[in-house]
């Protein structure tokens, strides 16, 4: 058994699935994507990468194992899902995700396909593993599933503490040992054992937090919703002369999906230069426009990716600016998913939401951080942020 130094769990021991899945191509490329992808233009250290995240859900997901009393078999399927769980991701993670299931359908959770004839299926198929089982409980499929993906999953535990440690902000610290060790299963479900209630808030606090001062930074999203109109344009081979200007790519997405940072941002560069230039330089855009969920017409909150396109264009037509120069960025609405949670109350088992005050609070906040964004070049947002309040019918 092996162990590798980590910066936040120290020493974590790998198995000889985990050490031989380690040494694939598909993990390997881990190393080349940047956990936070553009949240490390805010904070300069936050560049660890989707490798060390995996290697610290592994180690969790493997101390869990342990307290659960789950060997064997099923034991090792988790283990190497654990693993395996972000390989999915394009590059720069989350930003393109979105750019991936437009085209694709599938979400980064969706591994099956990365698992056929590969190297990283012959070394599960040699320790008598099944792919396509390991696939599923990525996907957050059964009981063992909700361990890898799920309210109270693993995943989550390491991304907090790690994001925070990584940032430098204290608002990821959460008590990983006692989350980890309270576990239970009860009727099929995930839960915190009976007098965890703080604890599962704890965990929705740090989430809460990190969302409004790491993870949903301005400086981020202005940078994101850059790489996402630059990442389009890539892939656009035929090109969309009513949305956007200049040469375009002939990227397949399949090999898109498949790159790492580098890679795309070397692309970028000639398909978009400008864009390109900019995020590489972090000379980004600036908010002509941040308005709070009340300000903005229910209409515009619930625009799709192309209403949200063609508003843009109207916005920069009215402007009179480049239309390549005005990104509309319209969040989902708040979803506070780990508010079900579940945790053992007087015998019985309860939803967080209904035994946590704290919710309600939690949940108010989240609709009172949320913003729509529209961007621009610094030269331009005047003119941008009139044409915007006309053209989505902000409030005055």
């Amino acid at each position: 058994m092996n162990a590798i130094k980590d910066s936040v769990h120290d020493y974590i021991s790998l198995g000889p699935v985990a050490r031989d899945l380690l040494d694939t191509p598909l993990l390997q490329r881990l190393r080349h994507v940047k956990q936070l992808s553009t949240v490390r233009l805010v904070y300069p250290s936050a560049n660890h990468t989707r490798l060390e995240h995996s290697l610290g859900v592994y180690h969790l997901a493997d101390r869990a194992l342990d307290h659960l009393g789950i060997d064997g078999t099923r034991a090792r399927h988790v283990r190497a899902a654990a693993l395996l769980h972000d390989v999915g991701h394009g590059p720069y993670g989350h930003q393109t995700e979105d750019v991936i299931r437009r085209r694709t359908g599938a979400d980064h959770d969706e591994i099956g396909w990365l698992l056929e004839d590969t190297d990283a299926a012959a070394v599960l198929c040699g320790h008598g593993l099944d792919p396509a089982r390991v696939a599923a409980l990525v996907r957050g499929e059964g009981e063992l599933g909700q361990l890898v993906s799920g309210e109270l999953d693993v995943d989550r535990m390491d991304y907090l503490v790690r994001d925070a440690h990584h940032t430098g902000v204290p608002y990821g610290t959460i008590d990983v040992g006692r989350l980890v060790r309270e576990l239970r299963y009860r009727d099929g479900l995930l839960v915190l054992a009976a007098g965890n209630v703080q604890t599962a808030e704890s965990l929705l606090l740090a989430r809460a937090l990190m969302n409004g001062t790491v993870y949903r930074h301005h400086v981020s999203r202005i940078a994101g919703a850059m790489l996402e109109r630059a990442s389009i344009r890539l892939l656009d081979s035929e090109g969309d002369a009513s949305n956007s200007t200049g040469p375009r790519g002939d990227v397949d997405v399949e090999t898109f999906r498949r790159m790492a940072d580098h890679d795309l941002l070397v692309a970028l560069r000639g398909t978009t230069p400008d864009l390109a230039r900019r995020i590489e330089y972090r000379d980004l855009y600036k908010r002509a426009v941040w308005e709070p969920l009340g300000r903005v017409p229910a209409d515009v909150v619930e625009m799709g990716h192309e209403a949200s396109r063609e508003a843009a264009a109207k916005i920069a037509d009215r402007a009179g600016v480049d239309r390549d120069h005005v990104l509309l960025d319209v969040p989902p609405r708040p979803r506070f998913t780990e508010s079900r949670s579940r945790v053992v109350v007087g015998g019985a088992v309860q939803r967080l939401s209904e035994a946590s005050e704290l919710v309600g609070a939690l949940r108010a906040a989240e609709r009172a951080q949320w913003r729509l964004g529209v961007y621009a070049p610094g030269d331009a947002v005047g003119d941008v942020e009139t044409a915007a309040t006309a053209v989505l019918g902000l409030a005055e």
